[in-house]
């Protein structure tokens, strides 16, 4: 198996070493033919010149051409190292996974939130600033799990970070499910950059058989390399453990001779992962009145004329529509209710 494993690194280290010669081969003879103007060099049958173009130049051109090509294959597979100059530029960017290695996007027009519009989470909100606040300013800091209720705000506090603190060097990189394998990579690109990076991956969790999880537990803790100091991870997720947690996991679980509870390996090995964000963060289901509350607040933002006892009415049977009383539910009752007195208006 070890064998087996190492092919796959074997073959793309002897694919680069051979564009690499041929690259350089190319441009040996690209060189050659273009120093010795005397060469001869002529296609079957010629006298010299052909349609106005020497031999020479044309070989020239062609060689020229072809080393173009290898050049744009080689930056498809090799990657490239962000440019410094985009940070300071821009303050939200993606991983983006290519042939190669990925690399890292500028998003010029990212989503922004907020975070005052956050109503019923303060406690959270406000452990998640302080450690970010910490973060940005050098000193120590964690990296964070938020988790919880969907719709109950987790993504738009991490959004909220950036108008936040982007003036004092926050930047921020969105890194999907999907490429977390590449986290190696992400983190080498960023160490040592004169910024402090959020990852931020947000709605993650693992379905049972996927292991890609582990390169995930491996970058907050687990690694010889330690995370570069200037990138902390943010994660969201509905799961507080990340991982499904089954019966049959459970079954193991007992109680010592000492009245302890003992976890069995699966669940042990399942709250690994969460273990290793400093910071967990819980957003909870809101009540009745937290509900009525951010619609009162968005309302006030959107100056809605009508009557409390009308928004009241139409947003309980909105939420009742919707089984759900979240914030995303109260700012899309709100998108609805503005648009329809907008129309009324007119």
């Amino acid at each position: 198996m070890a064998t087996t494993d190492a092919q796959p690194h074997a073959c793309k280290f002897t694919c680069f070493w051979r564009i690499d010669v041929c690259h350089e081969n190319l441009r040996s003879t690209a060189d050659a033919h273009g120093s010795h103007s005397h060469s001869t060099i002529r296609p079957h049958g010629s006298k010299g010149i052909v349609n106005g173009e020497t031999p020479q130049k044309g070989l020239r051109f062609r060689l020229s051409r072809i080393i173009h090509l290898a050049d744009r294959v080689l930056s498809e597979f090799a990657g490239e190292a962000p440019n410094p100059e985009v940070f300071a530029r821009c303050r939200a960017f993606r991983w983006e996974s290519g042939r190669g290695p990925g690399r890292i996007l500028a998003i010029e027009e990212p989503i922004e939130f907020d975070l005052e519009d956050l109503i019923g989470v303060d406690r959270s909100v406000a452990l998640l600033v302080d450690n970010i606040e910490q973060f940005v300013a050098g000193y120590p800091s964690n990296h964070v799990l938020l988790h919880g209720e969907r719709g109950t705000g987790k993504s738009s506090a991490v959004k909220g970070l950036l108008p936040r603190f982007a003036s004092r060097g926050l930047r921020m990189i969105e890194v999907h499910k999907a490429d977390l394998m590449d986290l190696p990579s992400v983190l080498a690109a960023l160490r040592g950059a004169p910024y402090r990076f959020v990852l931020f991956c947000d709605d993650l969790s693992f379905d049972s058989g996927e292991s890609d999880y582990r390169a995930l537990k491996a970058a907050l803790e687990g690694s010889l390399v330690s995370p570069p100091d200037n990138v902390r991870i943010i994660a969201t997720s509905n799961r507080r453990h990340l991982l499904p947690e089954t019966e049959v996991e459970n079954q193991p679980v007992h109680l010592d001779e000492r009245g302890e509870i003992q976890l069995g390996e699966a669940i042990d090995e399942k709250l690994a992962l969460s273990d290793r964000f400093g910071l967990v963060l819980g957003f909870y289901a809101f009540t009745q009145d937290t509900y009525l509350a951010i619609v009162n607040h968005y309302a006030a933002k959107a100056g809605i004329r009508a009557s409390a006892s009308e928004l009241r009415e139409e947003a309980l049977r909105w939420a009742l529509r919707r089984s759900s009383r979240s914030g995303r539910t109260a700012r899309q009752f709100i998108d609805d209710f503005a648009g329809r007195e907008s129309i009324r208006r007119q």
